[in-house]
């Protein structure tokens, strides 16, 4: 089969697990990086045995040889990423959250229908194997039809007002970072909802550090949601349906384990689903299985629903009063 072949612009940290998880895809191959230093570029490069490394995101999306891009750079750079790497023709894979606000990823989303290009956020919790068996339990109606989600995303990270999680010149704040996983979880079992009411503690540099969220539908059902990153709190996943529920074991936003449960609140069975590698290789099968199938854009993380999810963040931060650089 013919390989795939990927670009990666930025050399951080989640750029490393997605090269790693890249290694265990039989038909991806990586042929180039970019960074914004030729030293941060060859030294990605040489750990990965990348033959192309750049010192600008230009010269990345300029090679013909890149088939798709993947970005993994902070959100506040993603929108100006994707429209580099779209405007060269290329197929793109975007890190969430997917853009700063919602103008920016409609515009982008635009780009790409326009150009016929495939484009996809990169929610690797979808395509973990422990929550594709998860959608496949629903569907099947082993717990009846799903009336609640409960899901807390909770991290302590050390205070540092130039952290991008922190800093409002990097779009920092809880939502966009740890947030937008419980947000998209919910999203994806009880579908977009009618009602959202939410409660925010902002910090010092002006960026929400923790929130609760409240999704209601008109059917009576809910989600209770929420999100910090300073205080490390439970990360599970509780779906309630009508004839029993579901438990996702901590980390609920890339798990190995369920427990599933009657009605009567007796335990069914747990399940240990391991994943290779990073994890992040999943998502890289499905951008495959997209671009082979001639598709531009996956029935798994559709990019109305990307572009649902962040108009939601975008009413939320409103209410709040939270303002980015990219909003003017």
């Amino acid at each position: 089969m013919e390989k795939i072949r990927w670009g990666i612009i930025s050399t951080g940290g989640i750029a490393h697990s997605f090269a790693q998880g890249l290694r265990h895809l039989p038909d991806a191959e990586i042929v180039a990086v970019g960074s914004r230093s030729q030293a941060s570029a060859d030294e990605f490069a040489d750990q990965y045995d990348i033959p192309n490394r750049y010192d600008t995101y230009e010269a990345l999306v300029a090679d013909e040889r890149v088939d798709v891009v993947y970005i993994g750079t902070p959100h506040a750079f993603h929108a100006d990423n994707m429209r580099l790497a779209l405007g060269a023709g290329k197929h793109v894979l975007c890190e969430k959250a997917f853009t700063i606000n919602a103008a920016e990823a409609a515009e982008c989303i635009q780009l790409a229908r326009e150009r016929g290009l495939f484009l996809m956020e990169a929610m690797w919790t979808r395509y973990i194997p422990a929550i594709v068996r998860l959608r496949e339990w629903i569907d099947d109606g082993l717990i009846g039809e799903p009336r609640m989600v409960q899901a807390g995303l909770n991290v302590n990270l050390p205070y540092d007002p130039q952290h991008r999680v922190y800093n409002p010149e990097l779009g920092g704040g809880a939502m966009l970072d740890v947030g937008i996983y419980p947000i998209a979880f919910a999203c994806m079992i009880l579908g977009l909802p009618q009602t959202v009411s939410h409660q925010v503690q902002m910090g010092e540099t002006g960026v929400d550090e923790h929130a609760a969220f409240l999704f209601g539908y008109d059917d009576g059902r809910a989600a209770l949601l929420s999100f910090n990153v300073r205080q490390l709190l439970p990360n599970e996943v509780i779906i309630k349906g009508t004839q029993g529920y579901i438990r996702v074991h901590p980390p609920m936003h890339h798990p190995t384990r369920l427990t599933l449960y009657q009605t009567t609140g007796d335990k069914l069975e747990d399940f240990d689903i391991p994943y290779q590698s990073t994890g992040l290789n999943y998502e890289a099968a499905e951008v495959h299985r997209c671009l082979r199938a001639g598709l531009t854009e996956s029935d798994v993380m559709p990019l109305d629903e990307t572009l649902a999810i962040m108009r939601l963040m975008d009413a939320a931060r409103a209410d709040w009063g939270l303002v980015y650089p990219n909003d003017k």
